[in-house]
C-alpha cells in the first residue's frame, strides 16, 4: 500500500500564496508510482471533501475544480516521489483540510470512492 504525507498548510491572508506538499512511498501491489493518478481534495468544516484537482504520472495531464482554475497548479516530481500544490490568490473559502490521494488506471478522477490511498491531511486556513 502508497503511503502518502501532506505537509506545507498554515496560515495565510487572502491573496497570499502556499505550497503544500505530498511525499509517496511503497507501493500497491500490481501498480508501481509511475502508473497512477495523483488528486488533492479538501474538505471544510461541516462540508463534504471534493476534488480540487488531479494529475497523471507523466504529468501529461491535469484537472481542476472550476473555482481554482487559474490559481492552483497540480505537479510531481517523480525523481523525490512528491506531489506538490501551487495555489496562488486564496481567498477565505480556500479554507479546508487537503489531502492528497492516489488511484490506478484508467477510470474517472474526480470521484472520491476511486481513490484507495490516502494522507492524513494538512491545514490551510486563509484569513480574511
Amino acid at each position: 500500500q502508497v503511503q502518502l504525507v501532506e505537509s506545507g498548510g498554515g496560515l495565510v491572508q487572502a491573496g497570499d500564496s502556499l505550497r503544500i506538499s505530498c511525499a509517496a512511498s511503497g507501493r500497491t501491489p500490481g501498480r508501481t508510482l509511475s502508473n497512477n493518478y495523483w488528486a488533492w481534495f479538501r474538505q471544510a468544516p461541516g462540508k463534504e471533501r471534493e476534488f480540487v484537482a488531479a494529475i497523471n504520472s507523466p504529468g501529461s495531464s491535469t484537472y481542476y475544480l472550476d473555482s481554482v482554475k487559474g490559481r492552483f497548479t497540480i505537479s510531481r516530481d517523480p525523481a523525490k516521489n512528491t506531489l506538490y500544490l501551487q495555489m496562488n490568490s486564496l481567498k477565505p473559502e480556500d479554507t479546508a483540510a487537503y489531502y492528497c490521494a492516489t488511484k490506478g488506471f484508467p477510470g474517472s478522477v474526480y470521484p472520491i470512492s476511486a481513490y484507495d490511498s490516502w494522507g492524513q491531511g494538512t491545514q490551510v486556513t486563509v484569513s480574511s
